[in-house]
């Protein structure tokens, strides 16, 4: 199991915003970071329209964070380009699961509470930590 290559991205991107402490072009954060220029736009598409990178035009246009770096956790970044997190695709709201008396598989409680675990640790690391 991992995470896919656009929230691998996404956590570098906003790290190297951190790490740079100033507003940068999408050239130079996708040189920074090794993601492709286009990569790298679609992703600061996705950061910027979720609050998380403030964008600006023009000459002395480029990309920011929007939040203080101790106000943007791991798991921000992951939500924003990958929704929630679930370990199985059994906790998903739209997975329909019959298995069981109750409606579910005995290993749902284990995956739920897995994925809880995963989650609350994401969440408890900040750019700030990560600089």
């Amino acid at each position: 199991m991992h995470i896919t290559l656009e929230a691998d991205y996404a956590v570098r991107i906003v790290g190297c915003l951190a790490a740079l402490e100033q507003r940068a072009d999408a050239k130079t954060i996708s040189e920074e970071t090794c993601v492709s220029l286009r990569f790298a736009l679609k992703i600061l598409s996705k950061l910027s329209a979720n609050g998380l990178v403030r964008s600006f035009k023009g000459k002395k246009g480029g990309y920011e964070l929007a939040k203080p770096p101790s106000e943007i956790s791991v798991m921000d970044v992951i939500k924003t380009v990958e929704g929630n997190y679930y370990l199985s695709r059994c906790l998903s709201p739209e997975y329909d699961c019959s298995r069981g008396m109750s409606g579910c598989c005995k290993y749902q409680k284990l995956f739920d509470d897995i994925s809880a675990e995963v989650e609350k640790k994401l969440s408890s690391y900040t750019f700030e930590m990560l600089k």
